[in-house]
């Protein structure tokens, strides 16, 4: 008889199922609809549906992303130590998004407009730093398909800083993998739509060149930040055997490059959609774990 699965895991799936559902709803809306609205949708009730789906389908989409994201890791790592991820994860990002909104450093000089909802003291949407957790869980699952992961329980000093190399390495590949997603998906949020604005005219897109820059410090040290709640070895031996964390970010390269291509953003439309399957597939092909994925929480947790 088959064992099954927790709880926690069948709130990841069926949070992952509408996620991906909103999404391409999101994108079918973004792509499409905009360019020739069926004649369905000026009566009622689809006029009010697409009216509603309109206006939060973006900022609910982002919330069954970390839900998925949070689920996941509850169930691999416990529910306080998978909260503690998503505190790091979002509370440094907000933190780094504030303060690129208030000063331009380190992405640039930007503003959010309202398209994605309230924001959190005028300044940032409540759904962007929700994204940076569950996009960064998702690229240090990868880490644990493609990185070596030492072992915590050494305690030599040469196991230490081994340990210490290990988590920067994870944490600067992480950050790299987060900012392959920012390829296709700035030009998409800023050129194609105007989900923020960009008070400069960058060579990207009008992005300047230092917002990838940016990305891939906010992202390291992100990461580095989460290996601190769960070490290397842990994601290698739990998260990384699941295929959740692979479609959870792959799903979430689809719009921006669909927008970027439906706009005519023709390079950010093929380097984002390269620079994010690259990963993707090397992951896929190498589906490592140090042990058998564990689907029950840690005893005690």
């Amino acid at each position: 008889m088959p064992t099954p699965r927790p709880l926690a895991d069948r709130i990841a799936a069926h949070a992952l199922a509408w996620h991906v559902a909103l999404v391409l709803f999101s994108t079918l809306a973004l792509t499409v609809i905009l360019f020739q609205p069926p004649a369905f949708l000026a009566s009622e009730p689809a006029a009010t549906v697409y009216r509603l789906g309109w206006k939060y389908s973006g900022p609910l989409y982002v919330v069954l992303g970390a839900l998925a994201a949070l689920a996941h890791a509850s169930a691999r790592f416990g529910a306080r130590r998978a909260g503690l991820l998503l505190l790091t994860g979002a509370v440094v990002s907000l933190g780094a998004e504030l303060l690129g909104t208030s000063t331009g450093y380190p992405f640039g000089p930007y503003s959010y407009t309202p398209i994605l909802g309230y924001r959190i003291l005028g300044l940032v949407p409540f759904p962007i730093p929700l994204s940076w957790f569950f996009m960064l869980y998702c690229c240090l699952a990868m880490c644990g398909r493609l990185l070596p992961a030492s072992d915590p329980a050494l305690r030599s000093g040469q196991a230490r800083m081994d340990s210490r190399a290990t988590k920067w390495g994870w944490a600067l590949a992480a950050g790299a993998m987060l900012t392959a997603w920012d390829v296709s998906m700035d030009p998409a949020m800023s050129r194609a739509t105007s989900h923020w604005v960009w008070h400069v005219d960058g060579p990207f897109y009008g992005m300047p060149w230092v917002n990838f820059a940016g990305w891939l410090l906010t992202g390291t040290v992100v990461a580095r930040l989460m290996l601190a709640v769960v070490p290397p070895r842990e994601i290698a031996e739990r998260a990384s055997p699941s295929r959740l964390p692979l479609v959870l970010y792959a799903v979430n390269g689809v719009m921006p490059v669909a927008l970027c291509a439906r706009y005519g953003l023709v390079w950010a439309a093929g380097l984002g959609a390269a620079a994010m399957a690259l990963p993707l597939w090397l992951s896929a092909r190498r589906a490592r774990a140090h042990a058998p994925e564990l689907a029950l929480a840690p005893a005690g947790d």
